[in-house]
């Protein structure tokens, strides 16, 4: 709910597009220099602990959103929510990569990636229509009781853990080296579709579309529940390389048609094609990122790829807003198809090094 809303409400309290795209980023300035810890963290200790200190994180920062008025206010619960972030969402997905056979591993992160996909589709809906109900800080606050329920469901995981090591924090520890490059295109994939979540409602309701923008996301995350299984078994089949490159058209697709939507049926075909695309990217990207590391090191990987994702968060806000700003929405959505023509080139120039990863991890 809060990608999609704070947008909006950071809009209504009369700020430029630029303060919109600046509360959107602070989110990744805490959670990118978190995660220069966090990785250690979890690599060392009972991950299941560490799930429960980020919910509650997140719990106090929606509670502050709650209570905040002006721009800044929202920035600085916005880098808490980022701290929150920067121990939840890899954690979640170290302790999976644990879990999968190495057959059916991008199958595997695809059904975990589901989770995300429930979430883009119920939360826009239902948080534009609580908005309506209780408003901006009776939703926020609501969130924040979701996030301290979600901390108890962490506590009663079950998880195996044995200290094998103590906490060091270096380089190595931090970054995991072998997964930079899906970690570069995560970066890419971050900056164009940061787009989507800071600025998609606003510029459809400037086109007219002032309701049930909300169905954008649902078809999006409708059309991913039936894609994302079927391309994880695809990926897992043929390989990264040869489901990349079609996904990423498929992104450059659906922003084209957005720059062109005055209807709500524009906006949901351009969520068909968006979904074709971000759910084939993420996920294979997320399997590739943990694939790359030894199973010792599935925290740092994590960690690497989704720092690549936050600084693409941190960077697109920004450009989306200045070029709105200079240019006009319009404009906007293309110039943000570059980065996903940067993800081809890179793609294609280290296929190779791609292909590389997956039959090493295959033969381990």
């Amino acid at each position: 709910m809060s990608n999609s809303l704070l947008s909006v409400y950071v809009n209504s309290l009369g700020a430029p597009a630029t303060a919109v795209g600046m509360v959107m980023s602070t989110f990744t300035i805490s959670s990118i220099l978190l995660r220069l810890i966090s990785a250690p963290i979890m690599d060392t200790y009972n991950r299941k602990y560490i799930v429960i200190f980020a919910c509650g994180m997140l719990s106090i920062a929606f509670f502050g959103f709650s209570q905040s008025k002006t721009v800044p206010m929202l920035m600085m619960f916005r880098l808490v929510q980022g701290a929150g972030m920067a121990f939840g969402n890899a954690c979640c997905l170290a302790m999976v990569s644990e879990t999968l056979p190495k057959d059916k591993y991008n199958t595997g992160i695809g059904y975990y990636s589901l989770a995300q996909v429930m979430c883009q589709m119920l939360g826009p809906v239902v948080g534009l229509a609580m908005v309506k109900a209780v408003g901006y800080g009776g939703t926020f606050a609501i969130n924040a009781c979701v996030m301290l329920l979600a901390a108890f469901f962490a506590s009663r995981l079950k998880v195996t853990y044995v200290k094998t090591k103590e906490l060091k924090f270096n380089f190595n520890n931090i970054i995991a080296k072998e997964a930079i490059l899906p970690a570069s295109m995560m970066l890419m994939m971050g900056v164009g579709s940061s787009a989507v979540g800071s600025f998609l409602i606003i510029f459809a309701n400037g086109q007219g579309v002032t309701s049930n923008i909300g169905l954008y996301f649902t078809t999006s995350a409708l059309v991913m529940l039936v894609t994302r299984p079927l391309i994880g078994k695809l990926t897992d089949k043929f390989g990264v390389v040869k489901i990349l490159i079609p996904a990423l058209v498929f992104n450059v697709l659906s922003f084209v048609i957005v720059s062109f939507s005055d209807s709500l049926p524009m906006f949901m075909l351009a969520a068909a094609a968006s979904a074709c695309g971000q759910g084939a990217c993420q996920p294979a990207l997320q399997a590739l990122s943990m694939k790359a590391a030894p199973i010792e090191r599935r925290g740092a990987a994590s960690s690497t790829n989704y720092i690549g994702m936050d600084m693409g968060g941190l960077i697109g806000p920004l450009v989306c807003g200045s070029v709105a700003e200079a240019f006009g929405y319009v404009p906007m959505w293309r110039v943000m198809t570059i980065p996903f023509f940067i993800s081809m080139g890179i793609t294609f120039f280290f296929r190779k090094r791609i292909t590389s990863i997956e039959d090493d991890f295959s033969a381990k």
